[in-house]
């Protein structure tokens, strides 16, 4: 892939296309729910993307295009009131920064820009009865 990298962004929530909601990088500013995909055109290193997307969402799921682990994370936050951005990783040195980052593979998450790990960290969570305050306190919960 040329110019910029191969992170596409899958936003939950929406309605997707037959491929899905995807925006991919290297187009010069474009911005989808305030993420910003390609700051001024410029190309970051995988690490940087990683950081400077999982600060700009609350709840942040990064995952390989049809992941089914990625589908049961985002389910399982829908269903207690959150919705992740999903961050679908086509390069292997951007699943390498984002499993690095989260100290776990790929389906990987970010809440308030902590990792949480991988499916087994977010049913951790959950199961404990930490998830709901965890978004709340990260602002992806109302009330």
């Amino acid at each position: 892939m040329q110019g910029g990298g191969g992170v596409s962004c899958a936003v939950a929530g929406e309605a997707p296309s037959p491929a899905g909601v995807h925006l991919r990088a290297g187009g010069g500013g474009a911005r989808l729910l305030g993420l910003t995909i390609d700051p001024a055109g410029d190309v970051e290193a995988p690490a940087e993307r990683i950081g400077r997307l999982v600060r700009e969402s609350p709840v942040v799921i990064f995952a390989r295009r049809g992941c089914c682990m990625c589908h049961v994370m985002r389910r399982l936050l829908e269903a207690v009131g959150a919705h992740a951005t999903v961050i679908e990783l086509e390069e292997a040195a951007e699943e390498a920064a984002a499993s690095a980052a989260a100290a776990a593979a790929v389906p990987a998450l970010f809440v308030g820009g902590v990792p949480v790990g991988g499916l087994d960290g977010l049913m951790g969570l959950h199961l404990s009865g930490r998830l709901v305050p965890r978004l709340r306190e990260v602002g992806a919960l109302c009330g």
